[in-house]
């Protein structure tokens, strides 16, 4: 595959069986050939766009030492600021070329996870940051649980599979910013190197520039541009592993920009979907035949998180 497909979920919302019918194919297909689609019709509407990415950009904009405040020692970097560097790719030992920050789950203080999960931190210098993150993580959800409706049906489960699994789901917001490059970088950094994310699906803000790039099945790079009412979304490794490779987690990078414009910042907002931690990642058997053996060992999506972020450097052992 040359390029990502683009979709449009208001197909699979409509009541009409057919259209339905047409997005089911049509993500389950890219996401069997390439991981990634390009979707229209999700539930962020253009205002909120704007006042997030605002809210964003002043927050970066801040002193370095006022920002470092906000950054929370113990939890993994799973909430508040995580700063310059800090994390790497699997594999890799040179820090990212980026900082960013996390939003997490909110959950009432009797749920189940409230224990699990560490607090949002609130930035005092802005009074609508919190407020405005909040708001898109919510429709960032609301949207990743319908094309998770889709993706069950194509691949022969009940539509409302996946409901009660990303329900309090350890789901992340990311702001990123890739501040602009001031000097020759060393051992080869660049702003996110190759890699495949942890999660289930991930929904991205600010792929209408070029930077970011897909790997496809031929080992070619691919530029993955979005237009300004689309989010790109890709599969990531535990939805991967929960179908034995049937839905494929596609390497993806962000590289630096051209010399002449190493003067410019890059920002982006992935939503990292993420289920609740007791969830079985084990392959599903109607994944698994003669022709494709059962390819991963059982684990539990927490225990596979907590691998992950010691490999990316965030947990230390």
């Amino acid at each position: 595959m040359q390029q990502i497909p683009s979709v449009d979920l208001r197909d699979f919302l409509s009541e009409d069986p057919t259209r339905k019918q047409k997005f089911v194919n049509e993500i389950g297909r890219a996401y069997e050939d390439i991981g990634f689609v390009a979707l229209k019709g999700h539930f962020l509407d253009d205002q909120l766009v704007e006042n997030l990415y605002s809210e964003v950009r002043n927050f970066f904009s801040l002193p370095l030492e006022t920002k470092e405040k906000y950054e929370i020692p113990g939890i993994g970097g799973q909430r508040g600021y995580i700063s310059f560097g800090k994390e790497h790719a699997k594999g890799r030992s040179a820090g990212d070329l980026k900082e960013f920050w996390h939003f997490g789950q909110y959950v009432e203080k009797d749920s189940k996870y409230a224990s699990e999960y560490p607090d949002n931190v609130t930035v005092n210098e802005l009074a609508n940051f919190n407020a405005t993150g909040k708001e898109a993580y919510e429709k960032l959800e609301k949207t990743g649980i319908y094309v998770l409706r889709a993706l069950a049906i194509y691949i022969g489960l009940d539509e409302f599979y996946f409901d009660n699994y990303i329900k309090e789901g350890n789901s992340i917001l990311r702001p990123i910013h890739y501040p602009p490059i001031t000097d020759e970088p060393k051992d080869g950094a660049v702003r996110a190197a190759a890699h495949g994310d942890i999660n289930l699906i991930t929904l991205l803000m600010g792929a209408q520039g070029k930077g970011l790039q897909v790997q496809n099945h031929a080992g070619e790079w691919l530029d993955a541009m979005a237009q300004p009412n689309e989010l790109m979304i890709n599969v990531g490794d535990m939805l991967s592993r929960h179908t034995n490779n049937k839905l494929k987690s596609t390497i993806h990078q962000v590289v630096n920009p051209p010399r002449e414009l190493w003067n410019t910042s890059r920002y982006s907002i992935p939503f990292f979907m993420h289920p609740v931690s007791d969830m079985k990642l084990d392959c599903l058997e109607l994944c698994i035949d003669e022709n494709n053996p059962k390819k991963f060992e059982n684990i539990t999506a927490g225990d596979y998180l907590n691998e992950r972020l010691v490999e990316l450097g965030l947990i230390k052992k």
